[in-house]
């Protein structure tokens, strides 16, 4: 399927309203639940997208547009959610995610990408060459990967309690 700029705005605009949905009501023991030893909660998960929002996607677009291939990417820490997770709540995440997404879709509409644009080629630290429409196709597709993480912490929670309907849940 070829990228399409309205498409991926659209998905993304959603993603705060769903996150809201599936977190915001409830306490920060659903949102810090972790599935497994090592795997993030969904208070993680919604830090890693604040953080993605903070250094990637606009950031790496901007560099795309202004500098081209001359100037590589920054390379993404991927523990980089640790500090802005440390000390929020849920709630407070939340908020943050939902204002740094708004602004950062108004910027991408307000850079008026073209087909030629989303053409334009960037330098990744590992990958090489990169397309500003592969950017951006990864952010959409990024968003949805980590709501189904954030579904599946919350939906581990109950793990143990569900007693021998365990073996439908996780097959």
């Amino acid at each position: 399927m070829t990228f399409q700029l309205l498409d991926a705005v659209a998905a993304l605009s959603r993603t705060p309203d769903t996150l809201d949905a599936l977190l915001g009501e409830l306490d920060d023991g659903w949102a810090r639940h972790r599935p497994a030893e090592g795997e993030w909660s969904a208070h993680e998960v919604l830090a890693h997208f604040i953080h993605g929002e903070q250094t990637d996607w606009i950031p790496r677009a901007r560099i795309i547009l202004e500098h081209g291939t001359e100037r590589p990417f920054t390379p993404f820490d991927v523990q980089g959610h640790a500090p802005i997770a440390a000390g929020r709540t849920t709630a407070e995440l939340l908020d943050l995610f939902r204002t740094l997404r708004a602004e950062n879709l108004a910027a991408l509409r307000g850079f008026g990408l073209t087909a030629e644009d989303l053409a334009r080629e960037g330098t990744h630290p590992a990958f090489g060459p990169v397309t500003l429409g592969q950017l951006l196709a990864t952010w959409t597709t990024h968003d949805h990967v980590h709501l189904g993480q954030v579904t599946q912490a919350l939906g581990s929670r109950y793990t143990t309690e569900v007693g021998p309907w365990h073996a439908y849940l996780w097959e």
